[in-house]
């Protein structure tokens, strides 16, 4: 049904002029290439450039410098109706006059599609997004999952190339965000659309993309599988941003054949590390609080000065030294359960530490 397109990005800066006159880079010299059918996510705090991005693919926002290409061609001086993209807003922008096939099909009757071929387009889509029987509801008459789906299956019916998420859940609860971000996810294998979404919530961005892009400050702090950027982090903005994670002081000992010597905490460790620092180097190496193991018989010592039931695991803070380590143990009831002023040792697999 869809003919999904790739999009090129380069070198693009987007500069506005401040109230004092002074200029404001908001996205800084970006390069991304996206391919036909790939799902990636823009992914960074208010304020780093996310949106603009999106907004400058879009045709929205005209950049200062840098190209965009979509399928091949560059579309810097298109118009947003003629780049062959199509935008689900996060305030989902419905016409609230129209019932919901009215809706979804506004933009067919704009291209003087015939009646029938309407009908079967939107029926097709209506039936896709799981609003099949709902047609002639109004929007006040809908849930907020419901009017994500009506604005979803607006934006599919034009059948563009690329189909870009400006935050599109940020106004459902938590439990219907985690529903409707499998729905997005399915459908968009399904048709096998290119889409490009933006979001600050680093759970949406794990669960949907092939690839996500960390955004700071207008520039990118690395491109990578959700895979990727949780367990290899190039910066430890990346690693602060996606999920939880201890920072502990170091310095490299050796590094030999992909692997390196670094001693933390008084102590040697040994792991993987590709990187470019060498012997005497200060560092610093990230562990998730999952990936500590805790017990009484581990190589570090600490003592626990916070120990919180969460459901699913028992969350400590353990002070060792002057660091405190945060741990998560899953599944405690079957566990030994630590209390407040306990002492407690820590360990870990070389395969859970990462050095930036």
């Amino acid at each position: 049904m869809l003919r999904s397109k790739g999009v090129n990005i380069k070198d693009i800066t987007k500069i506005y002029v401040t109230p004092n006159g002074k200029e404001f880079k908001a996205v800084d010299n970006v390069s991304i290439e996206i391919k036909a059918g790939e799902f990636v996510t823009l992914l960074g705090p208010s304020g780093c450039g996310k949106t603009t991005t999106l907004r400058m693919i879009a045709g929205f926002e005209v950049s200062n410098e840098g190209e965009i290409y979509i399928g091949g061609d560059m579309v810097n001086n298109d118009t947003p109706d003629k780049r062959d993209t199509a935008m689900v807003f996060q305030s989902y922008a419905l016409f609230p006059h129209l019932n919901i096939f009215d809706n979804i099909s506004y933009g067919l009757k704009l291209k003087k599609m015939s009646k029938d071929d309407i009908k079967l387009k939107a029926k097709e889509i209506i039936d896709l997004v799981g609003l099949a029987g709902m047609e002639s509801r109004y929007p006040n008459q809908l849930s907020g999952g419901q009017q994500q789906r009506v604005a979803l299956a607006r934006a599919l019916v034009m059948e563009p190339g690329v189909l870009l998420f400006d935050e599109p859940l940020s106004n459902l609860d938590a439990k219907l965000r985690v529903q409707m971000r499998s729905e997005i996810r399915n459908i968009q294998q399904k048709v096998g659309i290119t889409a490009i979404y933006v979001t600050h919530d680093q759970s949406e961005a794990m669960s949907l993309s092939d690839r996500i892009i960390i955004m700071n400050k207008g520039i990118i702090e690395q491109v990578g599988t959700p895979k990727e950027i949780y367990y290899s982090p190039a910066t430890e903005f990346v690693a602060d941003f996606i999920g939880e994670a201890n920072f502990i002081g170091g310095e490299i000992v050796e590094v030999n054949g992909g692997k390196a010597k670094v001693s933390v905490l008084d102590k040697f460790i040994n792991t993987k590390y590709s990187g470019k620092k060498v012997a005497g180097d200060v560092c610093k190496i990230v562990l998730r609080p999952e990936s500590i193991i805790i017990g009484d018989d581990g190589n570090f010592e600490g003592k626990v000065i916070s120990s919180t039931f969460m459901g699913a695991y028992q969350d400590y803070r353990i002070k060792i030294k002057e660091n405190i380590i945060s741990c998560q143990d899953f599944n405690p009831i079957v566990k030994k359960v630590y209390n407040i002023g306990d002492r407690i040792t820590i360990d870990f697999n070389e395969e859970n530490v990462h050095i930036i």
